[in-house]
């Protein structure tokens, strides 16, 4: 037996656990500002930074206004690693004396 919950005020249909608004298209997601762009050399550079720098892919893919996908492929073209560099903790070194 499926529950349907209507706000009539609202123009929201509630049909079991599904949501329905009528007369509103799907949107689809947006794509970032450079999707489908050649990547430029200032662009590549600011990448190898931020890898270096131990920046999240997707931190990088939000400055780069690119996906995460083709940050990931451009940096593996390009031989750069987006591992995260193994650090210590809590600033844990080993102290001398």
């Amino acid at each position: 037996m499926e529950l349907i919950t209507t706000h009539e005020n609202r123009g929201i249909i509630v049909v079991g656990r599904t949501l329905l608004v009528p007369n509103q298209e799907p949107t689809m997601a947006k794509k970032p500002a450079n999707s489908g762009k050649k990547w430029e050399d200032k662009e590549v550079k600011e990448l190898k930074k931020l890898a270096k720098g131990n920046t999240p892919t997707r931190v990088i893919a939000l400055k780069l206004k690119r996906t995460p996908a083709s940050v990931a492929n451009k940096a593996s073209n390009e031989d750069v690693s987006l591992k995260p560099t193994n650090q210590s903790p809590y600033n844990r070194k080993k102290k001398k004396g």
